[in-house]
Formats: C-alpha cells, structure tokens, sequence
C-alpha cells in the first residue's frame, strides 16, 4: 500500500493514500503567493486529476484523504485518522510533501531533499506567581521581573552541539555543491567526528544552521499582570523548541529549569491532546531507515528533469505530520517536488509564495514521482 500527502504521501504495497489541506492562492507574477505555499496541497490534487483523466492504472491503490491544515484543531487531521481510522492509511511507508524541500540559489538548482527525520516540536511554559499588591508599593520580587530575567538567560543559551548520519552526510553533500569557500570549508570540519568547534561556532550564525546543529528553544508568546494599577499575580511565556531528534523532551525541560535559574519561575511541558481529549505523551521521534524503493524512486525522477541535481537525505527544522506515523511506526519520507529559494524561507509568514515556475515544474515531479512509486517498473 502507498500513501501520499500534502501534509504527507504514504506507501504500502499495494496502496496510495494522499492526505491534502485547505489550499487558497493569490497569482501574481513571478510569484505565487498562498497560505502554506510551502506545502504541496495542490501539487497532489493536480496530479491525481491529471493521472485519472490519463486512464493510469497504478499496480497499487491511490486514496485521497482530504483533511484541514495543522493549525485547524486535532479533530480532523492526520492523528485523527491514525486514531480513529488507521486502516484507511496503514502503509508500509509514507511520502511527505511538507518536508524535503528542494533547494536553489536563484536560477541554481542545488539538491532535490529526501527528508527522513525531523525536529521534535515541544512547547514549555515558563511561568512565574506572586501575591501581587498596589503598584504605588513596588518590589524587586516581582512576577514579570523573574519571567524576564529567565528568559534573558534562555536568549544567551545554546544547546550542546549534536549531529547524526542524516545532517553529517548533509553537511559533506552541501560542502561539495558550494565548491569551496569559507562556508564550504566550515560545512566540511564540523562534519569532523568529533566536529572543528570553531566552524560550528561560525555556523551558528546562520539561523539555519544553528537549528541543524542544535535542539533550539524560543520565546514566541508572553502574557502577565492582571491590572495596570496592580503588582503582578502572573507572568507566563511559551517557549517553543525543536527537538533533536533522539532527544528526550523531559530531560529538555530540565536543562530550561536550569537555564532559568529562579526557584519563582517554573518550567512545564504544555499538554497535547489528541481529537478524543487524551493526553498525547511527548516522546522522542527517531529518523526512518532510508528504504531503497524511496530512494531509488526520488533520484529516477529527478534525474528525468535535472540529471546533475543530487537526491539528498535531510532533517526537517520544522515540524510536520510525519511525526505521528513515525510514532505510529510508519517510516515517513519528505519530498517536497518544488524548489525553494535558499535565502527566501517565508514559511508562516504573511507573504508565504513560492515561483510559479517552481510550481509548475512541481506538478510535472510529483505527476513522475507517484508514477515511479506506483508502476513496478
């Protein structure tokens, strides 16, 4: 059975399930721009179309599951269907169109991504109580004074350095495509064992890859007090972290409450629930083995549009819904189809768009790829 997606392509002999958000877009010469144009969802609907008006008959079943985006709720997407009606995408494996992005610096096409791991995407709370009082009578032991001071320490750490097989290989391969210069030179010495300190140390000014190197946590909400003549009662911040894969999210939380360094702030895991209200555990998420079939399929057809254009496996910085198959043992794969500028990442932002060449050629990769994954040829 295969299984295909936009938030994710699944596969298991001999079946295809695609899993396809809400999809809305504004053309505008020379850029499409569309609420999560870095997904693929259209890319899959224009495909599946295109295949069942050419009569092909693929030597396993193609299913189209059609469910809302990730930030519609946990009601109706992919943890609810592996919940609640995991027969109908049970595959050997899954193709993910949100991960996997291929890369191109201007008219440059770099590499074509098989994304087989991904961050782990964990929220913390930080939050600090206090008794409060009238403001007219201030205090050093103030809420939002012990929320701050933490998370100032929170914006001066950095996570101990950690590389695996998937982004040493990345680094070597990027490296290579460079072909030379002072980031080339770094990519090359922190893929070291162990890796150069120094070039990790300059590589972490890209927030890229500072991410690809490291678990990172960030401060993305804040909340406090309770009235403008008042003392604060509560001061609270998320922090958001992306998770290294193989890592524990608790023994992360650990590190935070050291990091924070304050017995008046405290640092929790914020609970997750899945669509039927149960508590959905925080656990480490480990890589999928690189199955030959998958990588086989990818490198035939990228090869069929750009021969010198290398298949390379990566690491998600991000967060997709890989992450519940992989928990729920299915070996998932990001294949993004469509090239993505190196230095124009807008993903979540107002102005998310991608090049209309992109896009098209995208339909043409996601069109050869299901063929190959699907013909048994």
């Amino acid at each position: 059975m295969a299984s295909l997606a936009a938030h994710i392509l699944w596969l298991k002999a001999f079946h295809v399930v695609f899993v396809v958000t809400w999809f809305a877009g504004l053309f505008y010469l020379p850029r499409l721009f569309m609420y999560h144009a870095t997904t693929s969802d259209a890319l899959l609907v224009a495909t599946l179309i295109r295949l069942k008006k050419e009569g092909y008959l693929p030597d396993r079943d193609v299913i189209l599951a059609l469910t809302a985006d990730e930030e519609g709720g946990t009601a109706n997407g992919i943890d609810w269907l592996l919940t609640n009606h995991r027969d109908w995408i049970d595959a050997e494996y899954a193709i993910n169109l949100d991960g996997g992005e291929f890369e191109k610096d201007k008219d440059q096409r770099l590499l074509a991504g098989l994304q087989a791991a991904e961050k782990v995407y964990v929220d913390y709370q930080f939050e600090s109580l206090n008794p409060g009082g009238h403001s007219s009578l201030p205090s050093p032991d103030n809420a939002i004074y012990h929320l701050s001071n933490a998370l100032s320490r929170l914006q001066n750490f950095s996570f101990p350095v950690k590389m695996d097989e998937i982004t040493r290989n990345y680094f070597l391969k990027t490296a290579a495509i460079k072909g030379g210069g002072k980031t080339s030179d770094d990519l090359l010495a922190a893929a070291k064992q162990p890796p150069d300190s120094a070039a990790i140390t300059r590589l972490s000014q890209s927030a890229y890859y500072n991410s690809l190197l490291h678990t990172t946590c960030v401060a993305t909400m804040l909340s406090g007090g309770h009235a403008p003549n008042a003392l604060p009662q509560m001061a609270r911040a998320n922090v958001n972290c992306r998770i290294f894969p193989g890592e524990d999210p608790e023994a992360v939380r650990k590190t935070l409450e050291k990091v924070a360094a304050d017995p008046k702030v405290t640092v929790s895991i914020v609970p997750v629930r899945d669509a039927n209200g149960a508590l959905v555990p925080q656990v480490s998420v480990p890589p999928s083995p690189l199955l030959p079939e998958v990588v086989q399929a990818e490198e035939k057809t990228v090869h069929h549009f750009w021969p010198s254009v290398p298949v390379v496996p990566t690491m998600s910085t991000g967060a997709t819904d890989g992450r519940y198959l992989r928990i729920a043992g299915i070996p998932t794969y990001g294949i993004a189809c469509m090239f993505f500028e190196l230095n124009d990442n807008r993903a979540h932002g107002k102005d998310e768009r991608i090049a209309v060449n992109d896009f098209y050629d995208g339909i043409d990769v996601s069109y050869l790829l299901i063929k190959n994954l699907s013909s048994g040829e």
